[in-house]
């Protein structure tokens, strides 16, 4: 059972069968073995280095997993801090604050509600995934048996840090919007995750807001839509909250609140990878020289907006334990992915939806413009978007691609991505499907159309879903 829950980034599966409170117990063990003895390897002396903060989210199964989750942390003998029913960069937040030997927060993220799983981070908010730690807690897993051997009772204490986390945020947020000067009216929809209850306790009473709630509520542990904002349909609610009320913007987050898709006043979505590009330059003010940590699916645009501030682009893999690694390797002020996930160095180069709403509220209380002019200087180029194509021999496709244009610049960092003059793309390998993920960029869109119909024999079937 357990080689089915470890997945590359974090543990995940449905519950209860195969993720159950007796993985869970076995997880949060081995998690406290690995995580104490990391910290001891490092030279870590603080006090709190033998305990671990664990959080969760709003699904049904949350309790009875953290129950599970923390009763095999004191088994081992590690220590828990509660941080009860919080979103996941608030774990982020409490494993920094309270300078502890990691954390884990219970979630299955932007999953349907029958998913559940854990999001493992050592001393600072490291990631632990694939290839940084994950495998060895898998395999003590496997070895840790619930009631074998003598057990030490490490201790239990409950923290509520919501006033601490408000305060590190708002420090964040422009002063206009914070004193009330500039009040900007913003839908935001929760997606009934856990950003229901973060952003009343973060935004709550700030003068600058004026919120348009919608699918708050997350009482039930269940969704009304899929709690993925990088579905298109599962935007609408917001689209049409910002259009009927002539909000300034509108957010919409996923389950555990680490990530959001913004759209403008007109309701229409804005990309991940432009935003960014207006988010670089406004984060590299004052800060000529610095790194700023971009997807390398993303427009071309955004290597040139980050240039064009001054700052040094530096191209990552995708996923989060490549980019959280790439922001503190470099000391980039930001970053960010197409997939909605916008990390900083002032949340310790750790994603945070709630962060990137702050950072787009204060870029457009600073310009004095409505988002949608903001972005369209970074609108140069015709993109395909993501599509999948389908096929049992990925690596065989990504060699006939690469002997197709010769001539052309290449690179693997994650995939293939290939420079043609006229167009450019990225072909990604799918870790647990038979895909290929393309993205292309041209131009103009009848480069990009013409382009994709001409890779499409070589990469499969095209699967639009």
């Amino acid at each position: 059972m357990i080689d089915k829950v470890f997945k590359a980034y974090d543990v995940r599966a449905t519950y209860p069968q195969p993720l159950d409170e007796s993985i869970a117990w076995k997880v949060g063990h081995a998690a406290a073995e690995w995580l104490t003895e990391r910290a001891q390897r490092d030279g870590l002396d603080h006090p709190r280095m033998r305990h671990i903060v664990v959080g969760r989210d709003m699904r049904k199964s949350s309790p009875s997993l953290a129950e599970a989750l923390k009763r095999g942390i004191r088994d081992f003998g590690a220590h828990v801090i509660d941080v009860g029913m919080v979103d996941t960069p608030m774990t982020y937040f409490a494993i920094n604050h309270l300078e502890c030997a990691g954390g884990i927060e219970v979630t299955a993220s932007h999953n349907p509600a029958h998913y559940n799983g854990f999001k493992i981070s050592r001393a600072h908010a490291k990631p632990v995934g694939t290839g940084s730690g994950l495998e060895a807690i898998r395999e003590l897993a496997r070895a840790a048996v619930e009631g074998a051997g003598e057990r030490h009772a490490g201790r239990e204490e409950s923290v509520d840090l919501w006033d601490a986390y408000r305060d590190h945020l708002l420090r964040l947020l422009h002063p206009s919007v914070l004193e009330g000067s500039r009040v900007l009216r913003i839908g935001i929809d929760a997606s009934n995750g856990m950003a229901g209850t973060m952003v009343p306790r973060v935004l709550g009473g700030v003068p600058g807001f004026e919120i348009v709630p919608l699918h708050f509520d997350n009482s039930s542990g269940t969704f009304t839509h899929e709690p993925n904002p990088l579905v298109e349909a599962n935007l609408r609610e917001v689209q049409e909250a910002v259009r009927a009320g002539k909000l300034d913007f509108g957010v919409c987050f996923d389950g555990d609140a680490d990530r959001c898709v913004i759209v403008d006043e007109h309701g229409a979505t804005v990309g991940c990878d432009l935003l960014l590009a207006a988010l670089a330059q406004d984060a590299l003010h004052g800060k000529s020289g610095a790194a700023v940590v971009y997807d390398l699916r993303s427009s071309r645009s955004v290597r040139e907006a980050i240039e064009e501030a001054g700052g040094v682009p530096v191209e990552s893999r995708v996923g989060h334990v490549f980019m959280k690694a790439k922001l503190a390797e470099t000391a980039a002020p930001i970053g960010g992915e197409l997939s909605g996930h916008f990390y900083f160095a002032d949340m310790f180069n750790a994603d945070s939806g709630i962060r990137a709403l702050l950072a787009v509220a204060s870029l457009v209380a600073a310009r004095g413009r409505a988002l949608s002019e903001i972005i369209k200087p970074f609108r140069r180029y015709a993109q395909s978007g993501e599509i999948n194509f389908e096929n049992a021999d990925k690596l065989g496709a990504i060699e006939r691609l690469k002997a197709a244009y010769p001539g052309a610049p290449m690179s693997d960092l994650d995939g293939l991505s290939v420079d043609a003059g006229e167009w450019w793309c990225n072909v990604r390998l799918s870790n647990t499907e038979p895909l290929l993920r393309l993205n292309l960029e041209a131009r103009d869109q009848a480069t990009v159309d013409r382009q994709v119909s001409m890779l499409a024999p070589i990469l499969g079937h095209r699967v639009d879903h």
